[in-house]
This record gives C-alpha cells, sequence and structure tokens, in this order.
C-alpha cells in the first residue's frame, strides 16, 4: 500500500529522493505505508530524471530528501520532485528536509553577500510545494523565509530521553559551544534540572597569532559536561570547546548534536579526542566508514512520521512539542 486514505477520501503518499532512502523507509514503516515507486537518473552530463510511475492526482503527497553531500545535487532533485508532483496535480505538496541546506547563510554578514536560506525557501515555493517541514533550524528566523507553513520539528526530546537513560543526572552540567546557542542549552538545563555553563571564545591580544582562547563561565569541575549544538560540520570548534572543558576540571564531555555534517576531518578529530560519546541523529546519511566506537545514532523517523500524520490529519504539529520550549 502506496498511500493511506483518511475520510473524504483524502490520500497521503511518501516519496523519496535518493539522498537518504534508509530514514525515509523508517519512516514509511512507522506510517504503515510503501514509498510512491519513483524512478530517478542522471544523464551523462549531470542533469536529473525524475518520474513517479503512479498517479498522485489529488494526493497530500510528502516528499523527503536529506540535504547531504553533494548537496546540491540533492536539493535539485527534490526541487524536481515537487514540480513533477506540481504538474501531477497532487493537491498538497509538503516537503520534508530534515536537515535545510543552506541554513547558515541566513543574514548578510558583509555586504554583496546572499541569503541563501531565503533563496532555498524561494525555490520551493516556486517549484510547488505548500509547506516545509524541517528538524532543528539553524535559526529561528527560517520559517519567516518560506510564503506558507513550516513545520519546525525538534530533536530534543529524542535526545533528552537517551540522556536521562545513560547519563548521572546529578552529575550533568549542560554546555552551550558559545553564546548564540544559550537559548537552546537553557531549555536542556529545564528539562534536564542541571546547570549550565558557557563556552567564550575571544582573541587573546597579547600573544602574536593566537586566534582565540576559551573562557568557561559557569562551575564544571568534576562534571559530566554535555556540549550540545545543532550540527557537527569539521567538528574543529565542537572538539575545541571539548578539549577546554577538559582544561578547567571537566570529568566527562558528552556532545551532543541534531545532525552529523561530518565533513573534512570531522570523524577523526572526533575519534581521537578525549570526548566519551557523540550522540547525534540519522538526519543525514552516515556510512560506516564514518561511524566510530563513541557515536551513537538516534533515529528521528518516529518523530517525522507523527508530523506527517498530524499534517496530513488536520492535526496539531505543535502539540507533538508543547512545553518543549517553555
Amino acid at each position: 500500500m502506496t498511500g493511506i486514505e483518511a475520510t473524504g477520501q483524502k490520500k497521503l503518499m511518501l516519496f523519496s529522493g535518493r539522498a537518504h532512502p534508509e530514514l525515509a523507509e523508517s519512516v514509511a514503516k512507522e506510517l504503515g505505508v510503501e514509498l510512491a515507486p519513483t524512478q530517478a537518473r542522471d544523464f551523462a552530463n549531470g542533469e536529473i530524471y525524475v518520474r513517479f510511475e503512479e498517479s498522485v492526482r489529488g494526493s497530500d503527497a510528502f516528499v523527503l530528501q536529506s540535504h547531504t553531500a553533494p548537496i546540491n545535487q540533492w536539493i535539485m532533485e527534490q526541487l524536481i520532485m515537487v514540480d513533477a508532483l506540481k504538474r501531477a496535480s497532487a493537491k498538497n505538496i509538503t516537503v520534508i528536509m530534515p536537515f535545510y541546506g543552506y541554513a547558515r547563510q541566513d543574514k548578510k554578514h558583509r555586504g554583496r553577500e546572499p541569503i541563501s536560506a531565503r533563496l532555498m525557501a524561494d525555490l520551493f515555493k516556486q517549484a510547488g510545494a505548500d509547506r516545509l517541514m524541517a528538524i532543528d533550524l539553524h535559526t529561528d528566523q527560517i520559517q519567516g523565509y518560506f510564503d506558507g507553513p513550516v513545520d519546525h520539528l525538534w530533536a530534543m526530546p529524542l535526545l533528552i530521553d537517551y540522556i536521562r537513560e545513560n547519563l548521572d543526572g546529578e552529575r550533568l552540567t549542560i554546555v552551550s559551544p558559545d553564546a548564540g546557542r544559550v537559548k537552546v542549552a537553557d531549555k536542556w538545563c529545564d528539562k534536564l534540572a542541571a546547570p549550565l555553563a558557557i563556552v567564550h571564545k575571544r582573541r587573546d591580544v597579547n600573544i602574536a597569532n593566537q586566534v582565540s582562547v576559551h573562557e568557561i563561565v559557569g562551575d564544571i569541575k568534576g562534571r559530566v559536561c554535555v556540549l550540545v549544538d545543532d550540527m557537527i560540520d569539521t567538528a574543529g570548534t565542537i572538539c575545541a570547546a571539548s578539549e577546554a572543558l577538559f582544561e578547567h576540571g571537566a570529568a566527562e564531555v558528552v556532545i551532543v548534536a541534531t545532525h552529523a555534517v561530518f565533513s573534512g576531518k570531522a570523524v577523526e578529530r572526533l575519534r581521537e579526542s578525549r570526548v566519551s560519546k557523540v550522540i547525534v541523529t540519522d538526519t543525514l546519511p552516515l556510512s560506516d566508514e564514518r561511524r566510530f566506537d563513541k557515536l551513537t545514532v538516534l533515529s528521528v523517523a518516529p518523530i517525522v512520521a507523527r508530523a506527517i500524520s498530524e499534517v496530513f490529519e488536520d492535526g496539531s504539529v505543535t502539540s507533538m512539542f508543547e512545553g518543549a520550549d517553555d
């Protein structure tokens, strides 16, 4: 069964791009549907061809694609899928991007720079998307870039449950890797009844060619520090913050992040670091070569599946996270 029918003959259809089929299959299993059969291939010059193998007319279509490397290829494939659905008379099209590509380019820092996160939203709207769904956006303001509903899903409840079950709550200190993530870290503190610490990075004007030093705001001596962030890219910043925590007396450091981008030497840095655990989700695919002993990967499939059900049944996605943003 490729679709679910609800009252009034509504039909849910779930489509997957080629970037992360494992996640799409897990979501489909949670929903009790099969992925809609889709042809997708590349021409010799790199252009992408997509065709759906059964009628989508009148359906509520959900198109899942993870924006992983090569990121521009997979974004383009998702745009083409949306265009094909629009031209095939799908009734409603929801774009699911567990990791929102270009989210870090959400504002202009200097003159003559783009706001690529806004461009992304415009591209999907122009292609025919009615709604966007993403997990742990880099900044909340991105929700305002799309002219339509945006469902901002949170991985925090999933990650917090894991921390509760596997770490000693009495010894925990939640750590923000920089001032910009304090608001999110503070929510973790509320949920875990744990104190907050902040890694403050600044330039040392007294030492030539010294880019920065790390100061710790908060008492972490002898504590299990949970360093929380939305993503790990090259892991340079997060590993430097972890080392600073150890230098200031932390007994143990655990890194928690939603999106495992793992670019460049990230895996090598994390593997060789003194951190005891790295906890991420499967919003992005991780090949066997990018997995290591310290790594734990939690699935967001139940979160995505429930959000799809709420949207399809005209329910409330917000109700899934009531209390999470208090």
